[in-house]
């Protein structure tokens, strides 16, 4: 039973716990632990993957055997990931050029539907430059969206002016020039997340459909482990979990980045969240409520 999670707290438990049910896990390490979804998603080269949200609905959307174990391992606000170099602001967009690493990359599209939900914008009236494909396979690009050259690197690109706005989380670049598009955005995203009441996820558990099929007691005690992990390490008196756990603390993550990425065509259909669930409980043969629901 082959693991790839990115957090050393969390793979150790699954494994720990996936042996105790009698499996023989291994990890693999592969970082960034994003570099595993290709292979995870469109091959089952491993059993179970940490994977982006994005990664999860556009599997669903394109019919590929992924399951999801409810655990969020990354979780954070993304308000302050739309990055400038310059005098605009986030009310320049429209007409402006856009740099994100990937069209499917959550980061990306979580900004996206804040600029269109809480800033009135036209993303068509955008000039939007994307680096790299999709995970899943099947999965384009929007016709109003250009390519990089093959190559190129966003955060290169972006401190060369040649793009106006980046997106970027982790990989953005140190530069005493870079700022926030969006003014006092730390304060701008608890106040989303107090409006829709979860912190935006990033991250979560992905089982293939064969290991549900061939491990499906090694699988539920995986989850069981690193749930306990989670709940012990959440902070007391945050107004809601950066790391939330079961099929109904996700439900308004899962749900808000549906409609989000089917608004800007990173789904090619609409995705039901409780499709994913009852697919989910079917593989394992247990009730939405043994995984949160």
């Amino acid at each position: 039973m082959k693991l790839v999670l990115g957090r050393d707290d969390l793979a150790a438990a699954a494994a720990s716990s996936a042996r105790e049910a009698g499996a023989e896990p291994e990890r693999v390490g592969i970082k960034p632990v994003h570099k595993a979804s290709r292979g995870f998603v469109n091959r089952s080269d491993v059993d179970l993957c940490e994977l982006a949200i994005v990664t999860v609905l556009q599997a669903l959307a394109h019919d590929k055997p992924v399951l999801l174990l409810p655990v969020t391992t990354l979780g954070r606000h993304q308000h302050q990931t739309l990055v400038t170099t310059g005098e605009l602001s986030v009310a320049d967009v429209e007409g402006h050029s856009i740099g994100v690493r990937a069209w499917s990359q959550t980061t990306g599209v979580w900004v996206r539907g804040f600029l269109t939900e809480q800033y009135g914008v036209d993303l068509r009236k955008a000039h939007w430059t994307t680096y790299e494909g999709h995970h899943v396979e099947g999965a384009e690009d929007p016709a109003w969206v250009q390519r990089a050259p093959e190559g190129t690197k966003l955060p290169a690109d972006f401190l060369a002016g040649q793009v106006d706005f980046g997106i970027m989380g982790n990989e953005l670049p140190s530069d005493d020039r870079i700022r926030t598009a969006i003014d006092d955005a730390r304060a701008v995203a608890e106040q989303w997340s107090k409006d829709q009441g979860f912190i935006p996820v990033n991250h979560v558990v992905g089982v293939s459909e064969a290991a549900a099929a061939q491990y499906p007691e090694a699988v539920l005690a995986a989850y069981d482990a690193m749930r306990s992990v989670l709940v012990a390490k959440e902070e007391a008196g945050r107004p809601f979990p950066l790391h939330p756990v079961g099929f109904e603390a996700l439900r308004g993550a899962f749900t808000k980045a549906a409609a989000y990425a089917l608004e800007q065509e990173v789904i090619p259909r609409a995705v039901d969240y409780d499709e994913l669930v009852e697919r989910t409980c079917a593989a394992l043969d247990v009730s939405p409520a043994r995984l949160g629901g």
